[in-house]
């Protein structure tokens, strides 16, 4: 960190509706700031994404990478674009490449049902939904990218679980349902796996069994991915802090998502040991760009999200303070009516923005 309580904020804004939601969300950070003495922050914009990679043959500069290593955080809007793709018709992902640049291998992705939201499931209103979605991000079958083979006949990819990476990944799961727990939250940690069918799995549950004997405080379960999926579209509230493989977690994470009111709801993380991104779960919806109906919010959640991981990183209680601000004043701006147009109202990305800026202010 900067002398002075300054961070420095990597600012990627990427391609699509990126640069619409992030421009809500540095806003955000700047108004929490202004109203906190010790909490300044620096932003450096750089380029990334579908569009960069047309322009230039890159998906992004090593100048943008140098400014990731450099920065204290790196918050990523949305990037790639659907008709902007690589020799082998596969998408620009430099979210991804972050991942595996900076060992970021723990995937944190949050579900918390936000007053007035709409949710699929009955109930949901009353019970609450207040989960988290831990996923591994640099192996599993997402090891295989790039370097799968096909022929005529066929094609393989291959699945990858190391003991290393998962001691790590159970360690940080640990720490977060005790996190939770000491915070008055259920403590309870879930491994999601398919260890019946599958000896990589199989082997990922008994490094999980092996940790938790150093967890005693925190309660565990297991259970097998296809019963858990069936599971959270019944009963999402009998749920905490699950964990789990690299592809499982890309489809339970979306599926938690739809729970809460979609993807313009779900804000993320991919944290390692010493570097973090912090993004939207959304894509880059060129469909609505320039359009002002974004939803920033998934975004400025985000945003609350790198200001508790900096809190935790450099022992900043007034960063800790900032990220619940956010989070309040987002619930109040939705409690008081605040309607998206993906929910079938009028608020674009403009309004949201300033129901949030205005709830700060209470």
């Amino acid at each position: 960190m900067l002398a002075n309580d300054t961070f420095h904020i990597a600012i990627l804004p990427g391609d699509g509706i990126g640069p619409e939601v992030m421009a809500p969300a540095l806003a955000v950070l700047e108004k929490v700031a202004a109203a906190t003495p010790r909490l300044k922050f620096r932003f450096t914009e750089a380029p990334a994404g579908a569009s960069h990679y047309r322009d230039t043959g890159s998906s992004m500069p090593q100048s943008t990478v140098k400014l990731c290593e450099e920065a204290d955080a790196i918050l990523l809007g949305a990037c790639g674009l659907p008709h902007i793709r690589y020799p082998d018709n596969t998408e620009i992902m430099p979210q991804v490449e972050l991942r595996f640049m900076f060992d970021l291998y723990a995937g944190v992705r949050p579900c918390r049902l936000i007053p007035s939201v709409p949710s699929p499931i009955v109930g949901a209103a009353e019970r609450g939904i207040d989960l988290i979605v831990i996923r591994e991000s640099t192996e599993g079958l997402f090891a295989s990218m790039g370097k799968g083979v096909v022929s005529d006949t066929e094609a393989r990819e291959t699945l990858l679980i190391t003991r290393k990476t998962s001691q790590r990944l159970f360690d940080f799961a640990f720490r977060l349902a005790r996190r939770r727990k000491a915070r008055g939250g259920r403590g309870v940690l879930t491994c999601v796996d398919k260890a019946n069918a599958f000896k990589a799995y199989a082997f990922f549950r008994s490094m999980f069994d092996e940790c938790a004997a150093r967890y005693g405080d925190v309660a565990t379960d297991r259970l097998y991915v296809d019963a858990c999926a069936a599971m959270l579209v019944r009963r999402p509230w009998d749920f905490d802090v699950m964990v789990m493989e690299n592809m499982f977690g890309d489809i339970i994470s979306d599926l938690t998502a739809g729970l809460i009111g979609g993807m313009g709801m779900a804000p993320s993380a991919d944290i390692g040991d010493t570097h973090a991104v912090f993004q939207p779960c959304h894509g880059t919806a060129p469909d609505i760009m320039g359009k002002g109906l974004a939803n920033p919010t998934a975004m400025i959640l985000s945003a609350a999200l790198m200001l508790d991981w900096l809190a935790e990183r450099h022992g900043h209680d007034d960063a800790a303070a900032a990220a619940r601000a956010i989070e309040r004043a987002v619930d109040r701006a939705f409690a008081a009516g605040l309607t998206p147009c993906e929910f079938g109202g009028r608020d674009g990305t403009a309004a949201i923005a300033n129901a949030v800026l205005r709830a700060l202010d209470a």
